[in-house]
């Protein structure tokens, strides 16, 4: 039988009700209040020290290091990791109190990072015991790049030396690296010789880059000021740098960097004056350069001051990129896979001033532009298909980058 309840005790019924209510919102109202607090802190963090999106968990540390310029505030060499799935870039460390650490190059067994110190009159070469787990770097020592004005350096893929340019005293260098990554003093220091037509810019020789080849027997020494690249034998004695030969371009070009396509059979030089693109055909056994094509880095239509800076081929070797400062844009080639000859794309923006420098990960899915003037590095979608360039939303700020690089997984 049912007995309906009486007055008191629904009224007893509705005032436990009423506290139960009260209870919830009071949980849900300080619930959203920390929650509120937490993204206010945030939101308050800089730009540069926190990524633009969330790191995927699926993908493994992926690490990029950027060199930069240090006058305008710039702390040294920054290491972010890199999300291979959104082209996210969250900020993993600083390695500071380096003057100038404007181009970069990694140790092949991933453990080493050697840093060019770009200064006038004497600079510098640095290295770092690097951490591929953490990223973290270590400085180790340095040693005098024997000119002025350091601008570009490699590593050999034996991991035994390092080679790098000076730009102002026109002058490359060689040191042996140690077997805790540290540098020897230099083995072989060679000076450049002659000018070009501009008597302003090429009044005498101007080292930009120093590229090996791919079988790491010969070392190529694009000259901005001489419009040459100057050949050299690193095989014949290691340690040294034997002339071998040279690759003459138009006067007035000012040659800036040189990269090999991944077969081996082409190779592409970027002038930095005559705002071109030179395509070669390599003879690997006889380490001697054969010019094929010479074609323009900016678009028909444009009338403005511009530079060229950097190039590289896609890991894939079906698509070239450079780099156009003043017209602030990537050129895109394909290039055929037969002769090595290019065929235009597009342009694409890099969204800041100055790119001078940019690299593609060693996948080919993004390419991140590093806009000097801009203070910021800008991530692209690469089409496997086309070689097409796609914003990715992804940018982050820092204070005048020069070189990145990605740690080969």
């Amino acid at each position: 039988m049912l007995h309906k309840p009486n007055n008191q005790t629904t009224r007893r019924m509705t005032t436990r009700l009423t506290t139960t209510q009260r209870f919830f919102y009071l949980s849900i109202a300080g619930v959203l209040i920390i929650l509120s607090i937490a993204v206010l802190l945030i939101m308050r963090q800089p730009q540069s020290e926190r990524s633009l999106a969330p790191m995927s968990k699926s993908s493994p540390p992926n690490f990029v290091y950027v060199g930069t310029y240090t006058q305008k505030g710039s702390k040294g060499i920054y290491v972010y990791r890199f999300d291979l799935e959104t082209g996210a870039l969250e900020l993993a460390g600083v390695a500071e109190g380096i003057e100038s650490p404007s181009f970069l190059a990694i140790h092949p067994n991933r453990r080493f990072l050697y840093a060019v110190n770009e200064q006038w009159p004497e600079g510098a070469v640095s290295a770092f015991a690097l951490d591929p787990a953490t990223g973290a770097l270590t400085f180790l020592n340095k040693q005098s790049s024997h000119g002025s004005s350091p601008c570009h350096v490699s590593v050999d893929d034996a991991g035994q030396y390092v080679y790098l340019a000076n730009y102002s005293s026109g002058t490359a260098a060689v040191y042996p690296i140690q077997t805790d990554g540290s540098l020897g003093p230099a083995s072989d220091v060679v000076q450049h010789t002659g000018s070009g037509p501009d008597k302003r810019r090429q009044e005498g020789p101007h080292a930009h880059s120093i590229t090996l080849s791919l079988d790491n027997r010969f070392a190529f020494v694009a000259d901005l000021g001489i419009d040459k690249v100057m050949i050299y034998d690193i095989a014949a004695t290691p340690g040294k740098l034997t002339l071998h030969g040279e690759a003459v371009v138009s006067g007035g070009s000012g040659p800036r960097h040189f990269t090999f396509h991944p077969n081996g059979k082409f190779a592409y030089l970027i002038n930095e004056m005559g705002n071109t693109i030179v395509a070669f055909a390599y003879d690997a056994e006889a380490g001697t350069l054969t010019e094929l094509q010479t074609v323009s880095a900016l678009p028909d239509i444009f009338n403005g001051r511009s530079t060229t800076a950097d190039i590289h081929v896609a890991p894939s070797g079906k698509f070239l990129y450079g780099s156009n400062r003043g017209h602030d844009s990537l050129v895109v080639y394909a290039i055929e896979p037969v002769t090595g000859a290019l065929t235009y794309v597009e342009h694409v923006a890099t969204q800041g001033q100055t790119p001078r420098n940019f690299a593609l990960d060693p996948t080919g899915a993004f390419l991140i532009a590093a806009n000097q003037d801009g203070n910021n590095l800008v991530v692209f979608r690469v089409d496997a298909a086309t070689g097409k360039l796609t914003p990715a939303g992804q940018e982050v700020a820092v204070s005048m980058p020069v070189c990145v690089k990605f740690l080969q997984p």
